[in-house]
């Protein structure tokens, strides 16, 4: 009788126990651009269950890759609105917001990925991060490196001055237009869609992008020699929303950033080493892969294009320079 009459309240007791679990879980977006066999989006999701697992299944992660929850511009309205909870993507977006993250796109600023990550650890970045939380309540906790952005043309150059009156297609923005510009080149924006056949019918005669980007696209079918400007080196900051990291305790705070810049540390590993297996891939096709005279460029650079003319900070310059 004392069995029967326990066994309904144990039931009852288990009931809540579940339900206040459930209640505690805290379910998140995870959001980026780029495709799911890509190192951002393998990482984001070894991160995703490794946070699960520290925080004993407090928070489950679901990370959405690809645009499913919109656009790059769409998911960093998304932190600030609430519908999304985390998200990778370039800081030229924050930029727009907090515009001394923009320096990071100053052509040649970092001498090759080791800088730029070099800097992802600097005094001066962990600055700009405080800044901008102070504004936005985004708080940015791991730097990713994307790759070096480098040339392709039918003809080599290894100096600034062999590119002049060469046309070039470039993203429509003034970062990536400022080399060719300095060097007398004809950049030319042509939507990324149309590369491919601009380049065949030779509407223009070159395009910059990582070697990713040009392996994946097959401009290689189409070009005969890439030249290893490396005129832009490209990452990418992961973002939790003010909503999300201000509820987390100190300790949560700790291990997302930990579990983070983990995840953020191997996808640039494997970047990494993919771009050194791409560069023997293109020469087993047959095109000049060349190295080029890199301060040709960018004294030009500094001297056609300074700092100060977009609108960014020579302090902020000059303490990249200093990071080692």
């Amino acid at each position: 009788m004392y069995l029967a009459s326990l066994l309904p309240r144990l039931l009852v007791l288990s009931l809540c126990v579940l339900s206040v679990a459930a209640q505690a879980q805290q379910k998140l977006k995870w959001a980026h651009v780029y495709e799911a066999s890509e190192p951002y989006h393998t990482e984001s999701v070894w991160a995703a269950e490794e946070i699960k697992k520290r925080s004993n299944g407090k928070f489950n992660i679901q990370v959405f890759p690809a645009s499913s929850l919109g656009k790059e511009t769409d998911l960093n309205q998304g932190l600030m609105l609430g519908s999304v909870d985390i998200m990778i993507g370039g800081p030229s977006f924050a930029a727009r917001t907090y515009p001394r993250f923009g320096i990071a796109y100053y052509p040649f600023i970092f001498r090759d990925g080791d800088h730029l990550l070099a800097y992802a650890k600097s005094s001066l970045f962990q600055e700009m991060v405080t800044e901008f939380r102070q504004k936005t309540g985004i708080q940015v906790t791991a730097y990713t490196y994307y790759g070096a952005r480098h040339t392709t043309a039918n003809k080599t150059f290894k100096q600034c001055a062999e590119v002049k009156g060469l046309k070039i297609r470039v993203p429509d923005a003034p970062a990536y237009t400022a080399t060719w510009q300095a060097c007398g080149a004809n950049p030319t924006p042509i939507a990324f869609a149309e590369v491919y056949l601009a380049l065949q019918n030779g509407t223009v005669d070159a395009q910059e992008n990582p070697l990713t980007t040009i392996e994946a696209k097959k401009f290689f079918e189409v070009q005969k020699s890439i030249m290893l400007t490396g005129h832009i080196v490209d990452g990418l900051i992961t973002m939790v929303a003010p909503h999300v990291w201000g509820s987390l305790s100190p300790a949560e705070q700790k291990m997302f950033g930990e579990v983070m810049q983990e995840a953020a540390a191997r996808a640039s590993t494997k970047i990494k080493k993919r771009e050194l297996e791409l560069i023997d891939f293109f020469k087993k096709k047959g095109l000049t892969v060349a190295e080029v005279n890199r301060k040709s460029f960018q004294d030009s650079v500094l001297k056609n294009k300074p700092v100060e003319s977009m609108k960014l900070q020579r302090a902020d310059y000059d303490r990249i320079q200093a990071v080692k």
